[in-house]
């Protein structure tokens, strides 16, 4: 009995040791699994995508004369697009319009798109952003507008209210298509059509983060495209998400309390790849906010939304908005 008390401390030792390892080994297997990720789900395939998706437009294009603009060849080929070529500099910028528009003036497009971005002391990546995003959404062909929304004060983060900011002022120009985008993620496929399609699509289900696989089902976040209508008609989103975390969750349970389904595109056509970043400081209260979000479902979002605007200015690549929040 004594010997194995001699004993007994390195044993505890060895067995420690041995469990960490496994336990390390564990974890490494399981994230490099890849099962671990919703790799099978429900997608549109190429030759469904262009009759998914919804043809309106703003006012002033819909009055246009011009031969409509044909999409079947940029959807069928899906160029590669993120090429250092286009991301150095911005090509023919003089055909980019005050406040970030874009119309092509060769044909008549069939969308009309407003890109809300959510932004705070990010510049590098801002400016990443814009030139990549004007080079690579020129050329599919519809109208758009980039709308960059940043928050003055100095409270926590608070991007889902950003986006409800970035949805009244869309409205403004009469934008039937909202796609909400951080400034982080870039398209890496051109026959990802930048326009809404008739169920909330979530864009980035490809994202290089995560080995261009979907985490899970229930995801919509990063780039998500809604129509104004579905926006709306869900109250938009929470205003209450300060810091990182749980806003795309609960926007995804108000679809869902609405029976509205989403989509996503064949991950062929929703890859995306994500800039290198610090992260943000959790909300210590996402998951107690997400637990009770579909008692605010009603009244926490566009209708209870206020904010003050600080400064708003047409920049040649961006409309921008300057509002405390």
């Amino acid at each position: 009995m004594k010997v194995l008390f001699k004993f007994l401390p390195q044993f505890c030792d060895f067995v420690q040791k041995y469990c960490i390892q496994i336990g390390c080994t564990l974890l490494v297997l399981y994230c490099l699994w890849p099962t671990r990720f919703a790799s099978h789900y429900e997608y549109l395939t190429s030759d469904q995508i262009f009759d998914n998706l919804v043809q309106r437009t703003t006012r002033n294009v819909t009055l246009s004369q011009q031969m409509e603009c044909d999409y079947s060849d940029i959807i069928m080929d899906n160029t590669y697009m993120y090429k250092t070529s286009y991301q150095s500099e911005i090509f023919d910028s003089s055909e980019i319009q005050l406040g970030g528009v874009y119309q092509p003036e060769r044909c008549k497009p069939l969308f009309s798109t407003a890109i809300i971005v959510p932004y705070r002391q990010r510049e590098k990546q801002l400016q990443a952003f814009l030139i990549y995003m004007h080079n690579y959404l020129r050329k599919q062909n519809i109208n758009y507008r980039i709308f960059v929304v940043e928050q003055f004060d100095a409270k926590p983060f608070n991007r889902a209210k950003l986006f409800n900011i970035g949805s009244v002022y869309a409205t403004r120009y009469d934008y039937p298509c909202f796609i909400f985008h951080d400034v982080d993620l870039m398209p890496m496929r051109l026959g990802h059509i930048y326009a809404c399609s008739q169920k909330p699509r979530h864009m980035c289900s490809a994202l290089d983060k995560f080995r261009f696989h979907l985490p899970y089902t229930g995801l919509f976040g990063g780039a998500v495209a809604v129509q104004n209508t579905d926006f709306v008609k869900i109250n938009g989103m929470s205003n209450m998400f300060q810091g990182w975390g749980g806003e795309d969750d609960d926007l995804y349970g108000r679809l869902k309390a609405k029976e509205i389904d989403i989509c996503r595109f064949a991950p062929e056509y929703s890859e995306y790849t994500m800039l290198q970043h610090a992260p943000e400081t959790p909300n210590k209260d996402r998951l107690a906010f997400l637990r009770d979000g579909h008692l605010r479902f009603h009244s926490d979002g566009l209708n209870s939304l206020t904010f003050k605007e600080k400064d708003f200015k047409l920049h040649k690549l961006f409309t921008h908005v300057l509002v405390e929040t």
